[in-house]
């Protein structure tokens, strides 16, 4: 069974919430603000609990789509529905915002505008869902889905407000408003659901990639996907991994395969020849099995997304994300509603680091 660690729910917080400079207060709750104050507080982090549990989230979202296409029908819980519909509310708002018709160097900022729609209707929106009796649970849940959809002050978007999408994700799971058997979903409907959003933020605010180390980077936006992507294609028999480089095939399994779905979206958005604007991808494509390939991103994503102080210095932590150093022989408390295992799943999906740490060797 699944099981996540949890905090005891305590009732009676107020719902007055102040943002300043990243720092949250609730009235009679945890302080919920950024830790990550320089560099050396990296090694802090990545001993963190909240750390742990975060590499858990990502690596059982992983084994859970092994193999497990976009196009397999599963069967949604109401839970998986009620979010789905709200990402589907956040599709519609950026209908309501035009682009501004000016000429915009650096995005459009039109995009403010629809950040500041999306901050306003999410807070109310998300207070009626997730319907708790500790309401920090909902101001730090969305606190991070309002931050995942890209900066309105640059204009930018990147592999950190898509960590903080994969955050308010694996939040679900650690209050129990998101089950086990709602692990497929979690990957293959709400976050492919997050892409095709995400993407059409890009396209129509001109939103400029958060520190992208162009063709040298993964990609100038996403990482995650090529992750749970590259899970779905383990065992695949007919779609060995230097095919992946070519657009026909790109155009035949785009919609099945969420890695193949962020290949073709590289093609429209860059020009050129692939293994010039995209090397670190054909690199890639050169390792002999998708398994390999799944294994090292993970180790790539810890190294050069979780790792990095640019990016983890803006995470704000709390009580649903706790900083303090993770004790790997806790007991985890979970709901009623989930039996308790002698180990957490975020403990048993967790794999050895048997991977060259260079991905890219052949």
């Amino acid at each position: 069974m699944i099981t996540y660690r949890t905090s005891r729910r305590t009732k009676g917080f107020g719902n007055i919430v102040v943002l300043i400079l990243h720092v949250f207060t609730v009235k009679g709750g945890m302080e919920f603000k950024t830790r990550v104050k320089n560099e050396s507080d990296i090694e802090e982090w990545e001993k963190s609990e909240a750390y742990d549990d975060y590499i858990g989230f990502i690596t059982a979202m992983n084994k859970s789509v092994t193999a497990i296409p976009l196009n397999k029908t599963l069967i949604l819980s109401d839970e998986i529905k009620k979010f789905l519909r709200i990402l589907n509310m956040i599709d519609d708002w950026i209908t309501e915002v035009e682009p501004l018709k000016e000429s915009c160097r650096f995005g459009n900022k039109a995009f403010s505008t629809f950040y500041n729609l999306l901050k306003m209707r999410l807070s109310d929106i998300l207070s009626n869902e997730i319907l708790l009796d500790d309401q920090q649970y909902v101001t730090e849940l969305t606190a991070y889905i309002v931050d995942s959809f890209g900066n309105p002050t640059r204009i930018d978007y990147g592999t950190g407000h898509e960590l903080s999408f994969c955050m308010f994700l694996c939040g679900l799971y650690k209050i129990n408003i998101l089950k086990q058997s709602d692990s497929k979903a979690t990957v293959n409907v709400l976050f492919s659901r997050y892409l095709e959003i995400v993407r059409r933020l890009q396209l129509r605010y001109q939103m400029e990639p958060a520190g992208s180390h162009g063709a040298w980077s993964l990609d100038d936006y996403q990482f995650v996907p090529f992750i749970w992507g590259s899970a779905q294609l383990i065992e695949n028999p007919d779609l060995n991994p230097n095919l992946f480089v070519d657009e026909k095939v790109v155009q035949l399994f785009k919609s099945k395969y969420m890695f193949l779905g962020c290949i073709d979206f590289i093609m429209q958005v860059k020009k050129g020849v692939f293994h010039e604007h995209s090397n670190q991808l054909w690199n890639i494509s050169g390792v002999q099995s998708w398994n390999k390939i799944n294994e090292g991103l993970i180790k790539m994503y810890k190294k050069e997304v979780l790792g990095k102080f640019p990016i983890i210095q803006h995470v704000p932590f709390g009580k649903i994300f706790q900083f303090k150093q993770c004790d790997k022989k806790k007991t985890f408390a979970t709901s009623s509603t989930i039996k308790v295992s002698s180990q957490s799943l975020l403990e048993k999906l967790k794999k050895p680091d048997t991977l060259e740490p260079n991905i890219i060797n052949k």
